[in-house]
C-alpha cells in the first residue's frame, strides 16, 4: 500500500500523471526529492522535509535528481530508505552525466542584458527545453545595467522561434518580479537555466525568499563569482516550486529541429535532400536566415553528432582528421618545392 496525502503533495507538484504511475510502485510513502547530493538526499511529503538514503540496488540502475517522485520506507532503526523512483514526466540532463532536474512545468531561461547577453547561448537553452518537452520562458535580467535595451530586444526578437515568450525582469525589484506570477501558481514547478552570473540565484532568492549566496560578476567576461552547483528545490509563497541548476550543454537531434524549426521548414525547398546549407546550388536556406543563426545551427549540429558518437567513433574521427591534415600539409610542401 502506498501512503500519501494528496492535498499536501499537490502543493509541491503532484498531479494526475504522477498518480497514474503509482500502480506499479511498491509499498511505502510517496515523497518528492528537494535536494540531491552525494552525501545527502532531502525528501518532502508536502508537510515536512526529511533526510533519506537510497538503496544500493536502486542507485545501480537509476540516477536520482531534484524534482523526482520516489517511494521510501523507514526501517526498524527509523532510517528512511528510498526503494523506488517513479518515471518522470520530463527531465533536464547533460550528456554522459546524471540528470539535474525532473518533472518541470516551465523552464525560465535567464540571460543578463549586460555582458552576459548571448543569442547563441539562448538558442542552446531553447533547444534543451525542447528536448525535455518543457515550455520555455526567456527572462532577460539586469535591465537596469543595460544602456541599449531596445537594440538587444530587437536582436532577440528577430532570432526567436514563433510564439516564444520573453520578459524583462529586474531580480532586485519586487514590482518587476510580479510579471512572473502567471507561471508561479500552486503546484507549478519551474526550473532556472542560465550561465553563471545571469542572475538565477538572485531571482530564486526574490521569488522564494531563499538565502543562496550571490555575488558580482568579473569585469573581464561578466561571468559570475558564485556558481550554483547544488540542485535544490525552493518553495514560493504562491505555492510554486523552483529548482535552480548549473549550466546544461547536452543536445539531441529532436531538440535541434524544434529550436531551429524555421531552418527545417526552409530546408524542405532545397534542391538537394542532403543539402548542408553551406553554399550548395539551389539552397533555400541561405539568404533567408540570419548568417549568425545559421552558423550557430551548424555548430550545434556538430555537437549533436559528437554526443551520439561512441568513444571509439570519436577516436576514429580524430585519426581521420589527423590523416587529412597531414596529407594537406604534404601537398602544400610539394607545391612550395
Amino acid at each position: 500500500m502506498i501512503d500519501f496525502d494528496y492535498e499536501a503533495l499537490r502543493s509541491i507538484g503532484l498531479n494526475n500523471t504522477i498518480i497514474s504511475r503509482l500502480a506499479e510502485a511498491p509499498a511505502g510513502r510517496l515523497y518528492r526529492i528537494t535536494e540531491y547530493q552525494r552525501d545527502r538526499i532531502s525528501l518532502h511529503d508536502g508537510v515536512a522535509e526529511i533526510h533519506a538514503r537510497a538503496l544500493p540496488r536502486l542507485l545501480a540502475g537509476t540516477a536520482l535528481c531534484a524534482g523526482d517522485w520516489v517511494i521510501a520506507q523507514a526501517n526498524s532503526l527509523n532510517e528512511v530508505w528510498i526503494n523506488h523512483r517513479l518515471s518522470p514526466m520530463n527531465q533536464f540532463a547533460r550528456a554522459d552525466s546524471p540528470p539535474i532536474a525532473s518533472n518541470i512545468d516551465t523552464a525560465l531561461l535567464v540571460m543578463g542584458l549586460d555582458g552576459d547577453f548571448n543569442l547563441r547561448r539562448i538558442e542552446r537553452y531553447l533547444a534543451l527545453a525542447a528536448a525535455a518537452e518543457v515550455t520555455p520562458l526567456i527572462v532577460l535580467s539586469k535591465p537596469d545595467l543595460c544602456a541599449d535595451i531596445d537594440s538587444r530586444v530587437a536582436a532577440l526578437t528577430e532570432r526567436l522561434p514563433p510564439r516564444t515568450q520573453f520578459l524583462l525582469v529586474n531580480g532586485t525589484s519586487a514590482e518587476s518580479i510580479t510579471q512572473l506570477d502567471p507561471w508561479l501558481g500552486p503546484g507549478q514547478t519551474i526550473c532556472l537555466l542560465g550561465s553563471s552570473g545571469a542572475g538565477k540565484s538572485t531571482l530564486t532568492n526574490a521569488l522564494a525568499g531563499a538565502t543562496q549566496e550571490t555575488g558580482g560578476v568579473r569585469r573581464t567576461d561578466h561571468r559570475g563569482r558564485h556558481t550554483t552547483t547544488a540542485r535544490s528545490m525552493h518553495f514560493c509563497p504562491s505555492g510554486a516550486c523552483i529548482i535552480d541548476t548549473p549550466g546544461l550543454r547536452s543536445l539531441s537531434p529532436e531538440s535541434l529541429s524544434s529550436a531551429f524549426d524555421d531552418i527545417e521548414s526552409l530546408a524542405a525547398g532545397c534542391q538537394f535532400r542532403d543539402c548542408r546549407h553551406e553554399g550548395e546550388p539551389g539552397c533555400a536556406v541561405l539568404g533567408h536566415v540570419d548568417p549568425d543563426r545559421l552558423h550557430n545551427f551548424h555548430k550545434l549540429q556538430r555537437e549533436v553528432r559528437r554526443n551520439q558518437q561512441t568513444a571509439l567513433e570519436r577516436i576514429a574521427e580524430r585519426q581521420k582528421w589527423k590523416s587529412l591534415m597531414k596529407s594537406a600539409a604534404a601537398r602544400s610542401r610539394q607545391k612550395r618545392s
